[in-house]
């Protein structure tokens, strides 16, 4: 069995109309998920209520309590923007919350069980910095729930594979300079967010962020996979995983211009689970809803098939 972690309140962040992280992508997802083969095998919960875990002060520890309270503020008076991206809804900071409770979960699952766990939720977070939130991301949800990792018996190490488009600019600001988390990106440049260099190594020698250039394959993934990827997080030796799962290299997305094709997320599964089983996926982006659907169909596929 693979958890899946999703509410509908999750459908309740209202980004507007057109706006392409749109509460139709997790729609999409659930009407896949509930209709291949191996339907059975998925594990359906509910993530804990924000009253009862209560996951504030931990977000309030990786977010200047100034922004958290922007945040809760504009959410407040009824919604804005924090910027031309990044709108909030009269629930988003509730929502918010509670996504970052999803990715919590996700981590008890994971740790209880040595075995994957997928968080469908939204809004996304690896854009989200310490001090500000911008491309669709409010929390940073990857970076949150890496710190609480940390705090459960067993673990001492924790990774975070980002596979979306973009360069997680905001899960890097946070975790760069932890020594206990180790920050890796392949991310299609140039492309928004304009960050991620290859040269950025943290102050621990913990980041790897591998440039992808535009029009790239699957090929150029496989080579970044088996030549850098590998090596970078074998060395590390994380007791936990996390992949910051963005759909959005996909060809038919239409946000980048990378030209991988739904399967190929099958592919990069498979890596993850040569390094370790305790891997929480949670979603970023990905924005073709097809594509997305079937690709977070390829990446639990494979975690059923390695068990």
């Amino acid at each position: 069995m693979v958890p899946v972690i999703y509410s509908d309140e999750f459908l309740y962040h209202d980004t507007g109309r057109f706006h392409p992280e749109r509460p139709e992508r997790l729609t999409a997802i659930v009407e896949a998920l509930k209709t291949v083969p191996w339907a059975e095998k998925l594990s359906w919960e509910l993530p804990t209520p924000v009253e009862t875990r209560s996951p504030l002060p931990l977000v309030q520890k990786i977010h200047s309590p100034n922004y958290v309270e922007l945040v809760e503020a504009i959410a407040t008076s009824g919604g804005g923007y924090l910027d031309g991206d990044t709108p909030i809804s009269a629930r988003s900071y509730a929502i918010a919350l509670l996504a970052v409770s999803a990715w919590l979960d996700g981590i008890d699952r994971v740790v209880a069980t040595g075995n994957p766990a997928f968080v469908l939720a939204r809004p996304p977070g690896h854009h989200a910095e310490s001090v500000r939130g911008m491309g669709f991301c409010l929390f940073s949800n990857a970076a949150i729930a890496a710190y609480y990792a940390l705090e459960q018996p067993g673990i001492s190490r924790v990774a975070i594979l980002d596979w979306d488009v973009h360069h997680g600019n905001g899960t890097q600001d946070i975790v760069e300079n932890h020594p206990q988390i180790a920050y890796c990106s392949l991310h299609q440049s140039p492309c928004y967010p304009g960050t991620g260099g290859a040269q950025e190594r943290g102050a621990h020698d913990n980041v790897l962020n591998i440039p992808i250039k535009p029009g790239s394959a699957v090929a150029e993934y496989q080579q970044a996979f088996e030549s850098q990827i590998m090596p970078f997080l074998a060395k590390f030796r994380p007791d936990l995983l996390i992949v910051s799962a963005g759909y959005d290299a996909n060809a038919a997305d239409p946000l980048a211009s990378i030209n991988l094709q739904p399967e190929d997320y099958g592919l990069f599964t498979d890596y993850c689970l040569q390094l370790t089983r305790r891997i929480l996926f949670g979603l970023e982006g990905g924005y073709d809803l097809r594509a997305l659907a079937q690709s977070v169909v390829a990446t639990i596929e494979r975690c059923l098939n390695e068990q």
